[in-house]
């Protein structure tokens, strides 16, 4: 990746088209998760990208990867959507993705899996702005402490300090046969 971004940097329409390859996922699937409308992250994740191609160049190997910049990004841009005069209502998390029904999943599994996820999912909604974007961050998008910490532009104790919070409350907000 590290050639790839260098290669970009000094103008490589190739090497961005590989990085945009490569982090479209992660980028739209932050944005989805945070937004809640397919639409809304589609135009989101295009501006991501949009403002990365433009600031490249200012890109720097600080201890982060590419991915956690393209990130801060989207989180900034998410941020300033939902502070906008178009969008007063709280932020939202995802909608529940549909269990494929076909091949090894048996019907009823998949039924019983998209309850528990949808439980999992209004739970996530209920906490505050800070420990969502964490339990995102960390188990939705599986990223590291650090990487969440340099995102959220917050220390890593604080990050793990967070976490906690958020899955004690989650705990809390769950039934005790969920699992």
């Amino acid at each position: 990746m590290r050639s790839l971004v260098l290669r970009a940097k000094t103008g490589d329409s190739e090497a961005f088209g590989m990085l945009y390859d490569h982090y479209l996922e992660l980028v739209y699937r932050y944005i989805y998760f945070r937004v809640g409308s397919h639409a809304l992250a589609e135009d989101l994740t295009s501006e991501t990208f949009l403002r990365a191609l433009r600031g490249i160049t200012e890109f720097t190997w600080q201890g982060r990867d590419f991915g956690a910049w393209l990130v801060t990004i989207a989180r900034n841009l998410v941020t300033d959507h939902f502070k906008s005069g178009r969008n007063r209502l709280e932020v939202t998390t995802a909608e529940i993705f549909d269990t494929p029904l076909d091949g090894p999943h048996i019907p009823e599994n998949a039924v019983v899996t998209n309850m528990v996820n949808e439980r999992v999912m209004q739970a996530i909604k209920q906490l505050g702005a800070e420990q969502q974007e964490c339990v995102i961050l960390r188990f939705l998008q599986g990223m590291s402490l650090a990487e969440t910490a340099k995102i959220m532009g917050k220390k890593s104790g604080a990050i793990k300090a967070l976490q906690f919070r958020a899955i004690r409350a989650l705990a809390r907000a769950l039934p005790d046969d969920l699992g």
